[in-house]
This record gives C-alpha cells, structure tokens and sequence, in this order.
C-alpha cells in the first residue's frame, strides 16, 4: 500500500487523533492557546458574537468564550480520565479475579455486576455524587464507579477465552506460579478488547462528567468546566446561541474522535 493510499484511509483516524491530542493539549498548557484571564470579562464587550477577536464569542459578562472553554478543557478531561482509569483498573480486577477463580465467587461477583448493569449508567453516577458531595473529584469517582461494571464484563469474558488456551493450561502444567500465569499470560492476552472499550468509555465519560457539571454538581462557579459552560448559555439562547452551541460542539467533536480511535482499535483486536 502506498503512502497516499494509507493516508486516504486513515484519514478519519488521523484528524481523530489530532482532535485528541489538540485537546489533552489544551488540558496541559491552556495558557499556550488562550493567553486571556478566564475569570476576567469586559461588560463593555458582553455577548459579542464570535469573531476574529473572540472566535467563539462573549458571555454575559464580557469573557471570551473560547478562553474558558481552553481553560475548562483541564477540569473535563482529568475528570473523564480519572473516571476511565478508576473504571479500567477496578473493572478489570473484579473481571480477573471472577473469570479465573470461578465456582461460587464468580456467580456472587457476576450477580453484583449484572444488578449494576441493570441500572442506566448515568443513574449510578447520580446516585453516587449524592452520596460524595458535590466537586469535579467527587464527579470524577462517580463516573469511575458506574463504569466498573462493563470492564469487569468484559475482562471475564476474555479471561474465561485465554484461560482455555493450550498455552496456559501448559503452564500450570510445568508448575509456574499462578500469579505469574495470570499476569504474564492470561492479562497479557486478554487486554486488547478491555483497552478498546476504554476509548469508547472516555466517550461516555465525556458525556456523564460535562452531564454532572451541567446539572451543577461540578466545579464551583466562575471555575470553568465544560458542562457547567453549557448550562450557563440556557438563558440567552435566543439571542447568545454560541454560549451554549460552541461548547457543546467541542464536546461532541472530542466524543466522535475517541468513538473513531476506538473503531480502530476494534478491528486490530479482531485481526
């Protein structure tokens, strides 16, 4: 295959993954893209539209849009990651743990998972941040915890796949440790699928933490924050809608980008 061949049909991938790394960019050094005070407006310059002085518009109080919408890109996103990793890490053990002790530990554990796959995603996190309090860290571990039950699913079934394997079986056979096992043969050869579906969650966890900031359980105001940036924008609709447009639209171009890595490391696993 060709050079431009490749390119033509990784193209989709390519600027996903550019939309990615533009936004954990944004994350890292916000200041490097946006040099203005988030939390500073000019009531002279209130709900301007946006244009080349302020791309994405004013607010109500005169504050670039873009600028807080850069700034808040840190609070998102190590929220989204930390839920995904919370969700990665203990989902994974308790799929681990199931798959290979099975018998009775793996049905109780299972019944657990199923009663929480039972339950909207959406309505454990809410569950839970109600029992936290309110805060981005708060929102972060409700996440993480709504989601550790699709990775454990997930693992398990991997687990009970690679646990069957001629090569682990000879293993035990030739008396290596069952830790051992485990780590260096069973995860090992069980990860690709729990690894893509960590990049269609950091999606889903996008979309829960910017929901849990929208309905106020966030960041405390004026603090920037993705979700919190779109409920601010409600009351101006009519006249403002870049205040609740522009961040959404950022929202979705990030989940769609994740949703198309996450294709792609689908169908390597499948090869």
């Amino acid at each position: 295959m060709t050079e431009t061949a490749w390119l033509r049909r990784n193209l989709g991938l390519l600027v996903a993954g550019t939309v990615v790394a533009l936004i954990l960019a944004w994350a890292v050094v916000p200041s490097l893209f946006a040099g203005r005070d988030p939390l500073r407006g000019v009531p002279a310059q209130k709900l301007r539209g946006p244009s080349a002085d302020h791309w994405f518009g004013t607010d109500n109080l005169g504050r670039d849009l873009y600028t807080r919408v850069v700034h808040g890109t840190g609070l998102s996103v190590s929220a989204t990651v930390f839920a995904v990793l919370l969700g990665l890490v203990a989902g994974s053990l308790l799929g681990l743990v199931s798959g290979t002790a099975g018998g009775l530990l793996d049905t109780a554990l299972m019944r657990v998972v199923d009663v929480l796959l039972s339950i909207p995603d959406l309505l454990v996190a809410l569950s839970m941040i109600t029992v936290l309090g309110l805060g981005t860290r708060n929102v972060a571990i409700a996440v993480g915890v709504s989601l550790i039950a699709r990775f454990a699913r997930v693992m398990r079934g991997e687990v009970l796949r690679v646990r069957s394997a001629p090569y682990v079986e000879a293993a035990f056979a030739s008396g290596v440790r069952w830790h051992t096992v485990l780590f260096r043969h069973v995860l090992r050869n069980a990860y690709l699928p729990v690894a893509a579906l960590a990049a269609v969650d950091f999606g889903v966890a996008v979309l829960f933490v910017a929901t849990l900031s929208f309905l106020g359980y966030g960041a405390v105001p004026p603090t920037p924050e993705w979700g919190s940036l779109v409920s601010d924008g409600r009351g101006f609709l009519a006249t403002a809608w870049w205040l609740t447009t522009l961040p959404g639209v950022v929202i979705v171009v990030l989940v769609l980008s994740t949703q198309r890595i996450a294709r792609a490391l689908q169908k390597d696993d499948v090869r």
